[in-house]
């Protein structure tokens, strides 16, 4: 503990502080939410580490470019209606970076990829460089022992967690006005397979966002937001159209 004059601590005093942002914006109204921590110059290394976990718990997205608005994901994932009209699973070896299936074609996933790299976010990229140095912070659900830059981003479970360790995930709740265009939510259908959505800026009865995605045959927009248990919310960005 600091004995001396309490004039003296204060003016030893050094101000830290880190800034709370999801891809490089502020994430209330457009205002950056920031925590400031007082601490003396001279510190004793107990105290500079109690700082450090108090600024540990503001967390900070790594996840940044400057395109990635609500707008234009969502109108990214709406322009592939009537593009991709096959649900298709199958693995295929892809370039990489910006490795994409054929565009006729894709699941779930792939209408949260191409929609966020429209927004210049690449989940191939992003996901495979996490998880090349983190594998064990993903789900072991298929017996791999290294990434597969192929496939890893095109499974709901790994992006899952790639936007948990991002501090991108979000409160699940039972409103409609919590979900903003162009946020991604993930869902255990009833079969208990998981599934993934964009949220469309497109209101249906109930005052219900309608989703973007493909569940089954190509990519549609249609009002299920809550026809399945959503274990998933997620904000890119911070803003609606």
């Amino acid at each position: 503990m600091y004995g001396g004059p309490i004039s003296s601590f204060n003016d030893t005093l050094s101000r830290y502080s880190v800034e709370t942002t999801r891809l490089g914006r502020p994430l209330h109204n457009k205002t950056t939410s920031s925590v400031q921590i007082l601490v003396p110059k001279k510190s004793p290394p107990a105290l500079l580490v109690i700082a450090a976990i108090l600024l540990a718990g503001n967390p900070v997205s790594t996840l940044a470019s400057p395109s990635a608005s609500a707008e234009t994901i969502v109108a990214a994932a709406k322009a592939r209606i009537g593009v991709t009209k096959t649900y298709d699973p199958a693995y295929v070896s892809l370039n990489y970076p910006n490795g994409d299936v054929p565009n006729d074609r894709g699941v779930c996933t792939d209408v949260v990829i191409r929609a966020l790299r429209k927004a210049g976010i690449d989940l191939q990229k992003e996901v495979h460089e996490d998880m090349k140095v983190n594998f064990s912070a993903y789900p072991k659900n298929w017996g791999l022992t290294r990434p597969d830059k192929n496939i890893d981003h095109r499974r709901v479970p790994n992006l899952m967690a790639f936007w948990k360790r991002k501090n991108l995930d979000l409160p699940i709740t039972e409103d409609p006005g919590d979900y903003l265009p162009g946020d991604i939510v993930a869902v255990r259908l009833d079969n208990g397979l998981l599934h993934v959505a964009v949220v469309s800026d497109s209101i249906a009865s109930g005052n219900r966002p309608n989703i973007i995605h493909n569940i089954g045959y190509g990519t549609v927009e249609e009002d299920r937001l809550f026809d399945f248990t959503i274990i998933g919310h997620y904000r890119i960005t911070d803003s609606s159209p």
